[in-house]
């Protein structure tokens, strides 16, 4: 059992997307040219093994968290419920009919499937350091074992016309310089958008505690990441760094994830479940190498520290929530600004605008404010008057539901265990594709690697 596909399609329990502010109600405790196509041997197919757990083989030690089956139905079980926060929308940037589509750290591919399925004209190209992605995929969808942290991409600049990422925290040591990249290889006009989850977890109505476990553990996890040189908090820092490379029309879109089931609202009670369900699947592996190796804790130290982190993220007292930011910008076209002249110039920024904040700085103490002329939340932060920001508009008010009287039965697995996938079918055009395990990648399959690759 997993998603009520229902309610998952558009059933009754739906609400809107819950604006970054707007508050949640509780409820009662009650394949470029370039690249060769290869059949993939050496480091790339031998796994490190640490802890228990498997580890890239390909420039190992770079990435911190496992990629054995575990975590490969973790990453598609999260997906899932980050489709499920949205909507099912797997792009907010306004592109239509690209040609080319890079997804950068990919995991399992789903997103790249999917993308795949949408825009069956495009080429896909997914990249990530383990094969571990599906066999059976669209024809147009190609994945790729590479390093985006590498200097050379091997693919000509100005080559895609869209380029995502998605819950990447902790992968490099620089994601602005990732951004800087993807910039050069993004096409005039084309567009790139990132999309992350925010440290530490926040609250509107005082119930989290300042010691409550789950906020120590992020805290923790971002001590570690820090020595480790790899930030977990970059979400904040998004839209500063895409202004910086040169993007403009640059949009951010904050929304509420619960940490589990306690909102009224229904929608976001199922929400939080999932949540909740994908923070403790992947609660050993995100703290296992971290741990260890900064720290230098054993596997059972971190186990037992462990305990008490699973029993917070479950206690419907806490009444704490995840900021997910979406931020995406389009790379000036010269061409199409000079035969346009009503076209909006390219974003001027002062430096006092861009100043660097402290990757540990807290960003709740950057308020947001209620514009009551136009009935919008509007961001304080300074931003360039040219700009076309994104405002988001306050969600109606929810409804209560108090399920002592009518009690929500909401079937999730205590643990993500999805089928194997058999073989690829296309979804109909009607249905939102949720995504399947792949099984296991076999080490038969036919992957492309970059040319300056030695494997």
């Amino acid at each position: 059992m997993g998603f009520n596909e229902e309610e998952y399609l558009g059933g009754e329990s739906k609400s809107p997307s819950q604006g970054c502010d707007t508050p949640i109600d509780a409820d009662s405790i009650s394949g470029s040219e370039i690249c060769s196509t290869v059949s993939l041997t050496g480091d790339v197919w031998k796994f490190e093994k640490e802890n228990g757990r498997t580890y890239h083989g390909y420039r190992a030690g770079v990435y911190y968290y496992p990629n054995d089956p575990s975590e490969a139905e973790r990453l598609d079980y999260q997906s899932a419920v980050l489709d499920f926060a949205f909507d099912g929308a797997l792009h907010q940037a306004p592109i239509s009919n690209p040609a080319n589509v890079l997804d950068i750290g990919t995991g399992t591919g789903s997103w790249a499937v999917q993308m795949g399925d949408l825009f069956p004209n495009a080429t896909i190209e997914a990249t990530d350091l383990s094969p571990i992605q599906p066999t059976n995929v669209p024809e147009n969808v190609q994945f790729i074992i590479d390093d985006a942290a590498e200097d050379d991409w091997a693919v000509p600049e100005n080559h895609y016309d869209y380029i995502h990422t998605r819950v990447l925290m902790g992968c490099f040591e620089d994601f602005q310089e990732i951004i800087q990249k993807g910039f050069k290889h993004t096409k005039p006009g084309g567009w790139m958008e990132s999309l992350e989850c925010m440290h530490p977890p926040y609250c509107d109505d005082g119930t989290m505690p300042a010691d409550w476990p789950f906020k120590e553990w992020t805290q923790t996890m971002d001590e570690a990441a820090m020595n480790a040189g790899r930030p977990l908090r970059i979400a904040s820092r998004l839209k500063k760094w895409y202004i910086a490379a040169g993007f403009e029309d640059v949009h951010e879109k904050v929304i509420k994830i619960p940490i589990n089931q306690w909102p009224r609202d229904r929608h976001l009670k199922q929400l939080g479940r999932y949540w909740a369900e994908n923070l403790l699947a992947g609660l050993q592996g995100f703290s296992l190498a971290l741990f260890s190796r900064v720290f230098g804790w054993n596997k059972t130290e971190i186990e037992i520290y462990l305990v008490k982190i699973r029993k917070s993220i479950t206690d419907h007292h806490v009444h704490a929530y995840t900021k997910v930011y979406t931020v995406w910008g389009r790379k000036p076209d010269p061409q199409a600004e000079s035969s346009n002249p009503e076209t909006t110039p390219s974003i001027s920024v002062s430096s006092s605008q861009m100043t660097e904040e402290p990757v540990c700085n807290d960003p709740a103490s950057i308020p947001d404010t209620f514009n009551p002329s136009n009935g919008m939340v509007e961001s304080s932060k300074p931003t360039p008057a040219t700009q076309a920001d994104v405002a988001m508009p306050l969600a109606p008010p929810v409804e209560v539901f108090d399920h002592s009287q009518e009690p929500v039965n909401i079937p999730l697995p205590s643990s993500p265990k999805l089928e194997p996938i058999a073989s690829y079918r296309k979804p109909e055009p009607s249905q939102v594709p949720l995504p399947t395990s792949p099984g296991g990648a076999e080490k038969s399959a036919m992957y492309s690697h970059r040319a300056t690759l030695s494997i």
